[in-house]
């Protein structure tokens, strides 16, 4: 029988936080290069990331239990909600206790950057509920990708760089499509690994709207192209060579993109999701190695 706090982490799908990780490291990088690095600012915008990515997925957990798309036979990561494992009571208490701290940890941040940095995590927050929640929820219209990747890329990275230096600038937003792309990536996988029961759902995602082989081909080319901004940066830039470290993940891409057009049962596709994550943070750990370099 699991322990409480094995099925809260379950619940807090620790296999999707590389997608709030990455930017943060990213941004910081890009900021470090040019100025300095603040070590409270890093340590909070980490912390508030981490908290809404959390807070998201209790979020999801509570909000697709209650909508009736979580059923016995969906064959995801755990819903604890679904499973019986934590009442909805309990989840919704979590949501927003998770969210509340996100909150308390963006006070500083808000402080140390302004408006901009309210207007971001005030958005962020927003569409954490609305994903699933609401009359029109965004991941049940297909707009999930549409939103995750701005706010896991050029968003992410771009408030990262400007709590760190105060100022913006194109390369930091080209740079954060990348990390966006990647979560874009992950979540494609999600969307045709339950292509079949979110059709008997109602829910229309873009793999349910068009096919597991539009599905496999958007994963493909969100990783692929999240390769080509490193090069993109270089040519335009004509600096940070060692940023095209990043391109390792290609290597490390191979395995999962040929799991995928192999069109493997839904079980397999949960470690082409781990799969994923791992790729993120590696693209983002090498890029921004090699940008300092």
């Amino acid at each position: 029988m699991k322990s409480r706090f094995s099925i809260w982490v379950a619940a807090a799908r620790p296999k999707t936080l590389p997608a709030a990780v990455a930017p943060v490291l990213m941004g910081t990088a890009m900021a470090y290069e040019e100025v300095y690095l603040h070590v409270p600012t890093l340590m909070l915008t980490l912390l508030a990331a981490v908290l809404i990515q959390i807070g998201t997925n209790f979020a999801n957990d509570y909000y697709d239990y209650v909508n009736g798309t979580d059923t016995a036979d969906r064959v995801g990561p755990l819903r604890a909600t679904q499973a019986g494992l934590v009442t909805p009571l309990q989840m919704k208490a979590a949501f927003l206790w998770t969210f509340a701290f996100a909150a308390l940890a963006g006070l500083y941040l808000v402080f140390r950057g302004g408006l901009p940095i309210l207007l971001i995590g005030a958005a962020s927050l927003i569409c954490a509920v609305l994903y699933t929640a609401g009359p029109f929820p965004l991941a049940y219209l297909g707009l999930g990708e549409v939103f995750v990747l701005p706010f896991f890329g050029p968003v992410a990275v771009g408030g990262t760089y400007y709590l760190q230096t105060g100022r913006i600038h194109s390369d930091v937003l080209i740079a954060g499509l990348a990390p966006g792309l990647l979560s874009a990536a992950i979540l494609a996988v999600n969307n045709f690994r339950d292509i079949d029961t979110d059709r008997a759902a109602g829910r229309k995602t873009l793999a349910v709207r068009f096919g597991y082989r539009f599905g496999a081909a958007e994963y493909i080319a969100c990783v692929v192209c999240a390769c080509l901004v490193p090069i993109y940066i270089v040519l335009t830039r004509g600096a940070n060579y060692g940023c095209l470290l990043a391109l390792v993940t290609l290597a490390a891409a191979i395995f999962p993109i040929r799991t995928v057009l192999s069109r493997p049962a839904p079980e397999i596709l949960n470690n082409v999701l781990a799969q994923t994550g791992k790729i993120l943070l590696l693209y983002s750990i090498l890029f921004s190695v090699g940008w300092l370099l």
